[in-house]
């Protein structure tokens, strides 16, 4: 299967993203892609909730949504927005962040909200409290597909192997991680994560990624480390996209993951441990 990632470096203008994604998203079904994915925020990225507040809207009147899915449809493909930042009718105010998998007919055949938050203190400089501006999802996705089992997941999601082991456990063949990872951890992080994921689930996982200095209107602007990655269920960097923008292609064969599977079963064991606390802390 001929798949493409898109790695974009999307501003806080959702307008201007969807013109940009739209045609990234044309170039790749030209290029014979049959799955398409998108990084996290397709639609905006932004660290200012006024910003955010003016210019996003609820799923059923999301500009980018509407027109990605058309798309689709247009060209006969599999697409994952990886995710867009949505209003959620939330009495605090707080967006979703949500992932879509759309179908070639143009429907969207699932939706994930993320559920791990991104709350940490990377340095001085650089802190993020999603939760403050973000709800966090509560449901694992399993995506059953004409093109393989697709377990969906975002971003942060990935310090979390339990997620990725219960999807793979339920029959995962591809875990998606579309992501705008911080450039204060990505360097070191980013790619082993990926890839121990892959490795302990014998699955393919394919992370589209934000990338650069992203524009912003209003507030600080956010910066994100790039590096668009497919990894086999060996654990084999397949793709890397480096930090430019663009669509980049790789080619998946489904049958390495029951291979991969068969030569090292550990993701099917349930084995649960007792641990036992030696010691007095001192």
């Amino acid at each position: 299967m001929r798949i493409a990632l898109l790695q974009t470096n999307a501003s806080d203008d959702p307008a201007r993203n969807l013109a940009a994604t739209h045609d990234m998203i044309v170039e790749a079904a030209e290029g014979g892609a049959t799955f398409v994915l998108t990084p996290e925020v397709t639609n905006c990225v932004s660290a200012n909730r006024t910003r955010q507040t003016s210019v996003l809207r609820p799923e059923e009147k999301d500009a980018t949504l509407s027109a990605l899915a058309a798309a689709a449809e247009e060209y006969g493909i599999w697409l994952l927005i990886g995710s867009l930042a949505l209003q959620s009718g939330d009495p605090d105010g707080r967006f979703a962040n949500r992932s879509f998998l759309i179908g070639p007919d143009g429907m969207v055949r699932a939706r994930y909200d993320k559920i791990h938050m991104f709350d940490v203190d990377v340095s001085p400089e650089e802190t993020y409290r999603e939760s403050a501006g973000y709800r966090p999802g509560s449901e694992a996705i399993l995506a059953r597909t004409e093109i393989g089992t697709i377990g969906m997941t975002i971003c942060y999601d990935v310090r979390f192997p339990h997620l990725y082991r219960s999807l793979a456990q339920q029959g995962a063949e591809i875990l998606t991680v579309p992501a705008a990872f911080s450039p204060g951890t990505g360097p070191m992080h980013w790619e082993p994560l990926l890839r121990a994921r892959a490795i302990e689930t014998g699955s393919f996982v394919l992370a589209p990624a934000q990338t650069g200095t992203h524009s912003a209107t209003s507030g600080r602007e956010r910066r994100t480390h790039g590096h668009s990655l497919v990894v086999s269920p060996w654990g084999e960097v397949l793709l890397d996209a480096g930090t430019e923008p663009g669509v980049h292609f790789a080619e998946i064969d489904l049958a390495a993951v029951s291979e991969a599977r068969r030569k090292v079963p550990s993701v099917l064991s349930d084995a649960v441990f007792d641990v036992r606390v030696m010691g007095e802390p001192t």
